[in-house]
C-alpha cells in the first residue's frame, strides 16, 4: 500500500458528455497565444539541452513570460505585404554562468526562435516579418538549489501549486482537437492557401454540435473573392466529413463567420496570423496542457509553455495529471469520465504530492470502491516515475498546448 496522499472519490455532478451544454475551444497553432507558447516551449528545450550538454544537468530558467505585440500588414488578392512587423520578446530567467562555465542563454534562445519560426511558419520571414529580441535575467541563487547537488535525485517544488488533467476527451472535445490539427496538418500541405492562425470553437446543446472555425487565408495563394469562397467551402466540407468520423450526433460547421462578402470585409492574410495585423499574444492565454480551453472541466490557470520541466510544477502537475487520467481510463474498466487533480508543496519532493485526488464517474454497475485499488497503483506507479516527464518534455515527446 502506498504511503503517498492518494484519494480516490466520486465526481460530484454528471459526466461533461452527458451535461446539456458544453463548450469547447483551441487556439491553434498561428494564435497570436499559441505563436508565443511554442516559441517559449522551444527555447526552453534548447536551454535544458544546452544546460546538460555544457554541465551535466538542467540549470534554473524560464521563459514563459514571453509577449507578442501585433504588426500591421496590407493583404490583398494575390499577395500583400508587411507593413510593420510583428515584435516578440522572450523573457523570463536563465542560469548564464556554472562552476567556471560560461553559457550564451540568450544566444541559444534567439537561435531557437528562429529556428521554431523556419520550421512551423513557411510565409513568416524570420527579422523581416517578425523581429524578436531575448531579455533574459540571472536566475535565483534559491531557486537553484531545489535542483538539487548532483541533478539525478527527485527535485524539491518550486511553488505550492497544483495540476489537473482529465480523460477520456468527449465528443466535442476530439473534434475541436482533431479539426484544428489535421487543417494545420495534412489538408493545409495540400491546401496552402490555409495558414497556421485557426481556432477552433465546439458547443454542444443537446446533441447538436456546433464547429465555428476562423480559419487566415493566405492571400498570395487566392487570386479572388471567388476562389477565396471556394477555399472556404473546402474547409467546411472537410471539418463535416472529419467530425462525422468522431460522432454520430448532428453538427454543423460555420467557416469565417465575420466575413462580409458585399464590403469586402474577408479574413484575407499575407503570413497566415492575425498576428500580423492588430492581435497581440502571450504565453499561457491560450490552451491549456492537453491543447484545449474546456470551461465544463476543472482547470489550472497556469502558463505549461516555458517553464522549467525539472521542478516546476506549473508544468509538471499539468502534463502529470494529463497522462494520469489517460494511463488509468486505458488500463482499468468501468469508468465514463476521470479528473486528476495534483497539489504540490513547496520544497517538498514532487513525486509526494501534498494531495493527489482522483474523481471519477463510473459506468453502470460500477462502484469506486471497485476499482480504487487499480487507480491508486497506477497514480502511485506514475508518482515514482514523475522525473520521465522531465526527461520527455525535453525531447519534444510531450506537448504543452
Amino acid at each position: 500500500m502506498t504511503d503517498r496522499n492518494i484519494r480516490v472519490e466520486p465526481v460530484v455532478g454528471r459526466a461533461v458528455e452527458e451535461q446539456d451544454v458544453e463548450i469547447v475551444e483551441r487556439k491553434g497553432l498561428g494564435h497570436p497565444d499559441s505563436l508565443c507558447d511554442g516559441i517559449a516551449e522551444h527555447v526552453s528545450q534548447s536551454l535544458a539541452k544546452a544546460y546538460i550538454d555544457r554541465v551535466g544537468k538542467v540549470l534554473h530558467y524560464n521563459t514563459d513570460e514571453t509577449q507578442l505585440v501585433a504588426g500591421s500588414a496590407a493583404p490583398t488578392f494575390g499577395g500583400g505585404e508587411v507593413i510593420d512587423p510583428i515584435y516578440l520578446l522572450i523573457t523570463g530567467r536563465a542560469t548564464k554562468a556554472y562552476e567556471g562555465t560560461q553559457i550564451p542563454a540568450e544566444t541559444i534562445a534567439l537561435r531557437a526562435a528562429r529556428e521554431y519560426i523556419s520550421e512551423q511558419f513557411p510565409f513568416i520571414d524570420f527579422g523581416t516579418d517578425i523581429v524578436v529580441d531575448v531579455k533574459l535575467g540571472e536566475g535565483s541563487g534559491d531557486l537553484q538549489e531545489v535542483f538539487g547537488e548532483d541533478g539525478k535525485q527527485v527535485p524539491m517544488s518550486n511553488d505550492t501549486s497544483f495540476g489537473v488533467g482529465h480523460a477520456p476527451l468527449t465528443e466535442t472535445e476530439t473534434i475541436v482537437l482533431e479539426t484544428e490539427r489535421q487543417l494545420n496538418g495534412a489538408y493545409s500541405d495540400e491546401n496552402p492557401a490555409v495558414g497556421q492562425d485557426i481556432k477552433v470553437m465546439g458547443k454542444r446543446e443537446g446533441d447538436e454540435i456546433d464547429v465555428t472555425v476562423a480559419v487566415a487565408i493566405v492571400d498570395r495563394f487566392v487570386s479572388d473573392l471567388d476562389e477565396y469562397d471556394e477555399t472556404i467551402t473546402g474547409i467546411r466540407t472537410f471539418v463535416e466529413d472529419l467530425a462525422a468520423g468522431y460522432t454520430d450526433r448532428e453538427v454543423t460547421v460555420h467557416v469565417n463567420t465575420a466575413d462580409d462578402y458585399g464590403e469586402d470585409s474577408i479574413y484575407l492574410t499575407t503570413i497566415g496570423t492575425s498576428a500580423e495585423q492588430g492581435d497581440d499574444g502571450s504565453v499561457g492565454r491560450g490552451n491549456r496542457a492537453n491543447g484545449l480551453i474546456t470551461p465544463n472541466r476543472s482547470m489550472s490557470m497556469e502558463a505549461t509553455s516555458g517553464k522549467n520541466p525539472v521542478n516546476h510544477i506549473g508544468k509538471i502537475y499539468n502534463l502529470l495529471s494529463t497522462d494520469i487520467a489517460r494511463t488509468v481510463v486505458d488500463e482499468v474498466d468501468g469508468i465514463e469520465e476521470i479528473r486528476i487533480r495534483l497539489l504540490s508543496q513547496i520544497g517538498q519532493p514532487i513525486d509526494r504530492p501534498h494531495v493527489a485526488d482522483a474523481a471519477l464517474v463510473t459506468e453502470d454497475g460500477v462502484e469506486v470502491s471497485d476499482i480504487e485499488t487499480e487507480i491508486t497503483a497506477i497514480i502511485d506507479e506514475e508518482l515514482s516515475n514523475v522525473t520521465s516527464i522531465t526527461e520527455r518534455v525535453i525531447n519534444g515527446e510531450l506537448t504543452t498546448f
